[in-house]
């Protein structure tokens, strides 16, 4: 009886520290190991999954100690299972040759699914604007289609009743506010070789071109084939539009008079506070430097040579 006693107790303790939905996940999860080979990746999984020094870090630490935090799945219809949090845990229990990794298994709507993946992986260190752009578009998604179908006895869809839209709700829960949510979201519409540009104003490797978030909205409104004729264009002049040539570039377009003399007469306008620089071809400097080497290293390479060069020609002059 005693024992008893104390089990009720311990429920009702419980439930004064927990919400009615933690109560119900913890009813529908339990936790065990599952063989890696059963567990699938989520598909259109929008965060990349990089084998980088991080990575190979984590590589080692998972040698060692295993890995210490379960990822979360979900069990499928069909059988096996999909990874919902931990596709960078899974993969460095991968490499480090695991056969199986530490799993909270719950059942999950597809809805919900997309929810979690997304707000666990938006608190990384780094996050990469195509990958802020594609989760923010599946999430926003996802909320929209269950507040369609949480609705009251007026059929008032539930972010309507609270006097909230779905983006604004989302805003309320991510690190980005309404307007920055919107500007990521614009950037699904971009080819992904522009789109990688983007990505490049975050990861500044020197032999890529980079454009800014704002510029990129303004041309995420360019159908493809003149987002395709503007990239042959950068790629020539080896440049990228500021935020006022991005804005003409989108006028011109809407007005349907964005043709390819149109882009790069834009492209060639100087910019504000634009340095001169001087371009030598890459074919002519090749031959100097291993394949793969970087282009701040090139040039640094090439302002020490010719600063050697004017020292001994004043050394001669002497």
């Amino acid at each position: 009886m005693a024992a008893k006693s104390a089990a009720g107790l311990l429920t009702s303790v419980d439930s004064m520290f927990t919400t009615q939905e933690e109560r119900d996940n913890a009813q529908r999860s339990y936790v065990t190991d599952l063989p890696i080979a059963e567990i699938s990746d989520f598909p259109d999984h929008p965060f990349k999954v990089r084998v980088d020094e991080s990575m190979t870090e984590m590589v080692e630490s998972v040698k060692e100690r295993g890995v210490l935090s379960p990822v979360l799945v979900r069990p499928m219809p069909e059988g096996g299972y999909q990874m919902v949090s931990g596709h960078r845990r899974k993969m460095a229990a991968e490499l480090a040759e695991l056969p199986t990794v530490p799993c909270i298994v719950r059942e999950l709507t597809d809805d919900e699914a997309i929810i979690i993946m997304v707000d666990s992986n938006l608190q990384r260190e780094r996050v990469l604007p195509s990958e802020k752009a594609f989760a923010y578009k599946m999430k926003l998604d996802a909320m929209r289609r269950q507040q369609g179908e949480r609705t009251d006895l007026t059929s008032v869809p539930l972010g309507q009743k609270l006097g909230k839209t779905s983006r604004e709700q989302l805003a309320d829960k991510s690190p980005d506010s309404n307007t920055q949510i919107q500007r990521y979201i614009r950037l699904t519409n971009l080819i992904p070789e522009i789109l990688e540009m983007v990505d490049n104003s975050v990861l500044k490797d020197n032999d890529k071109l980079q454009i800014a978030l704002r510029p990129a909205v303004e041309l995420s409104y360019l159908p493809e084939n003149e987002q395709n004729a503007l990239l042959e264009a950068m790629e020539s002049e080896d440049c990228t539009p500021s935020h006022a040539q991005a804005i003409k570039i989108r006028d011109f377009s809407e007005k349907g008079k964005l043709n390819s003399g149109v882009i790069q007469s834009i492209l060639q306008e100087e910019k504000p506070n634009q340095v001169e620089q001087f371009k030598i071809p890459r074919n002519r400097i090749d031959k100097f430097f291993p394949a793969g080497t970087p282009a701040q290293k090139i040039e640094d390479t090439i302002v020490k040579a010719l600063e050697m060069y004017r020292k001994r020609e004043r050394a001669r002059e002497r």
